[in-house]
């Protein structure tokens, strides 16, 4: 069996961080192992509490996976602070990491800034450059381009100017706020492709770009191309939330077993 791990939160409610990263990664056939860098109190509401992981201890977290089950594919989730950062960049260059799915989560839907300036210069100048892709949304790729991003020509320029400074394969998420679900994956080699994709009218959306990138890494860690990577993993979101699980009192998660047959 592939094997996969996820460096990111995690989330009390289960919908996003750790917890959405192993079931995607279970749900599409690999094992998945977790390196914890924050805990989170937190629902369907909202965020009430962080506790962040120190930096020694998420470095013992990564050596204990690294030198007993090495990850086939590794993504990363949120990491606050700049010397986080820097232990998840060293160790992935100590190990000599392959398929990396960077999710460079640092700007919520809402527009709200989530990381400093300077972890957000730590994570461009250390951890893109490591990357096999990143999976920015509009408003992050803005941050990481110095682009406004208000059109899809907007989207192909800035997704090619991550690529030539950074050297990494970028997936630019759309979205509502510039297209309808289509997203654009631009390659080192100059190549860019659109993804297109079905609005599904559902508001539960807790943890979709978590979701994305542990099905890239998955399909990564199982040896498919980047674009079959891509293709399938915008797949198994579609299906996910097409599965209409309503649950919390906010902004719901998906149902990432949906392909699992269970007796309820």
């Amino acid at each position: 069996m592939k094997t996969a791990l996820t460096i990111a939160g995690s989330d009390s409610g289960g919908g996003a961080g750790i917890q959405a990263d192993i079931k995607t990664m279970t749900a599409n056939g690999v094992y998945a192992m977790s390196a914890i860098t924050a805990l989170t109190a937190q629902n369907t509401t909202g965020v009430t509490d962080i506790v962040e992981v120190t930096p020694a201890f998420l470095e013992a977290q990564l050596d204990a996976v690294f030198t007993d089950i090495y990850p086939d594919a590794i993504k990363t989730g949120m990491v606050a602070s700049v010397e986080l950062i820097k232990v998840i960049a060293r160790k992935l260059r100590q190990y000599n990491a392959g398929n990396i799915v960077i999710d460079p989560v640092m700007v919520a839907t809402s527009g709200a800034r989530l990381i400093s300036e300077d972890a957000v210069t730590t994570l461009k100048n250390e951890l893109l450059p490591l990357a096999t892709i990143i999976t920015p949304n509009i408003p992050e790729a803005e941050v990481i381009s110095g682009l406004s991003i208000e059109s899809e020509n907007d989207m192909i320029k800035a997704a090619e100017h991550i690529c030539n400074t950074y050297g990494c394969n970028v997936l630019l998420k759309g979205g509502h706020q510039v297209n309808d679900a289509n997203d654009l994956l631009s390659t080192r080699d100059g190549m860019q492709k659109w993804f297109y994709g079905k609005r599904i009218n559902n508001p539960n959306t807790h943890g979709t770009g978590c979701t994305l990138s542990s099905a890239i890494a998955s399909n990564l860690a199982k040896g498919q191309t980047l674009e079959d990577s891509v293709l399938h993993a915008k797949d198994y979101i579609s299906g996910a939330l097409n599965a209409m699980l309503d649950l919390g009192k906010g902004s719901g998660p998906m149902n990432h077993a949906f392909k699992i047959n269970c007796d309820y």
